[in-house]
This record gives C-alpha cells, structure tokens and sequence, in this order.
C-alpha cells in the first residue's frame, strides 16, 4: 500500500523519510527479450541462454536500463501523490548498477525522498532516491536518485 498525500505540499514534510517498498518483481527472459527488441541491445548477456551459461554471470543479467525502467513500476506502488492535475518525470542526477540482476531473480523498489522544493510555476519537484532490491541479494540492481515534478489541480 502506497504512501500517500494528500497534496504535493504535503512532501516537504516527508524529505529524509524511507516511503516503503514495492511489491516483488520476477524478472524472466521473456521480459528481458523484450526490452532488448525494443531498445535495439541484444547483446549475447542479455538474450543468449546457452552462451550465458558459460560467461562471467552463469545465466543471462537483465539489461542496467531495464533495472532502471522498472523504477516507474515500482514507485506508483510506493508514494501516491492526490490534489494534482499531473506529475511528469523530470530526469535523475544519480544511477549506478551495484550488481547485476540474474535470469528468475526477483526485485522490488524502495524509496526515500531526499528533496521536495516548491517552483515557481506552482510545482514541487521532489527527488526519491529508489533502490531495486534483489531478493536474497547483498548488493542491489540499481540505486537511482530520481526526479518528478508534481503540478497541483
């Protein structure tokens, strides 16, 4: 169940606090195959089964950018933000790939908000750092410091 406020003004309340946590992901290769057909990498660590077997992670690793991606599945399932007419992603100041994410591993999102600043359009654009956890994982997937912008109604 999602954090939840009940406007963006809310937010500046919150910065420094852990949100929660996303429901777990599995992450199969069918999943992988199609993010590789839609962004053009088919690189063999990705989509080779048989190959991967036999290179450096013993199975085929989800693509870092499809790790990434999944942070716009994860987030609506952790913060919601009521009394806006929309939010849009504005971009991200951070990204690293900690570890790779394996062929049937599962992730999910956890997010803490480290900035909520009001703009002078009326906005609050707020940046979650978000981590994708591997299950039974020491390192995660990808730590990413994310930003929206959040217009009220």
């Amino acid at each position: 169940m999602p954090t939840v406020f009940a406007s963006p003004a809310e937010l500046a309340a919150a910065v420094g606090r852990h949100l929660g946590w996303s429901d777990w992901l599995q992450i199969d290769q069918a999943r992988i195959d199609q993010f590789a057909a839609a962004t053009g990498d088919h690189q063999w660590i990705h989509v080779d089964p048989e190959r991967a077997r036999n290179g450096p992670f013993g199975r085929c690793i989800a693509h870092g950018y499809l790790t990434q991606s999944l942070v716009n599945h994860f987030l609506p399932q952790i913060v919601r933000v009521d009394g806006i007419a929309m939010g849009v992603n504005y971009g991200a100041d951070r990204l690293r790939f900690p570890a790779p994410v394996p062929v049937g591993s599962r992730v999910r999102g956890g997010a803490e908000l480290l900035e909520a600043t009001p703009q002078k359009d009326g906005s609050v654009q707020v940046k979650y750092r978000v981590t994708v956890e591997i299950e039974d994982h020491d390192k995660p997937g990808c730590v990413i410091d994310t930003i929206a912008r959040y217009y009220p109604d």
